[in-house]
């Protein structure tokens, strides 16, 4: 990865995709409880267009989309939100990812399975995307390290 001179119009291909890729991942983890898709495979969208701006403009120059330092602790992130939100209905006496069981907090038993069901896509999503990236950027640094 190290030491390749990329052009000009890759680069900026690389950034106009990986932006693209950002809204349909979006869609797809928005989408994710009406229809098929949703955290992992927005996640996995997510990731890739991460990785498609560190193999474009090079790992320094992402850093802004996703930090390499903060990938694991955005993905444990993601992780404890999928948990927590299991969890709330185990408490109230449901089972867990149940999400009519927990507190009404003046929201119809629809309007909480909606909203149950989104914050664990996003947190889905969150853990896919920085596991995915975390895995490149481990790849890419033994990588770097064979070559010096």
């Amino acid at each position: 990865m190290s030491g390749v001179d990329v052009s000009p119009v890759v680069r900026l291909a690389c950034r106009y995709m990986a932006r693209l890729i950002q809204v349909f991942a979006l869609y797809v983890v928005f989408h994710g409880h009406y229809s098929p898709g949703g955290g992992f495979q927005g996640g996995a969208l997510l990731a890739s267009a991460v990785i498609l701006l560190r193999i474009g403009e090079g790992r320094e120059a992402s850093q802004g989309d996703l930090a390499s330092g903060s990938a694991l602790g955005i993905g444990a992130i993601g992780a404890w939100i999928f948990g927590g939100v299991g969890l709330i209905g185990m408490f109230f006496g449901g089972k867990f990812l149940q999400y009519d069981a927990g507190p009404s907090i003046g929201l119809s038993p629809e309007s909480m399975h909606y909203w149950g069901i989104l914050v664990i896509e996003l947190g889905v999503a969150l853990a896919v995307m920085s596991v995915l990236v975390s895995i490149f950027d481990a790849l890419t640094d033994r990588e770097e390290e064979s070559e010096r």
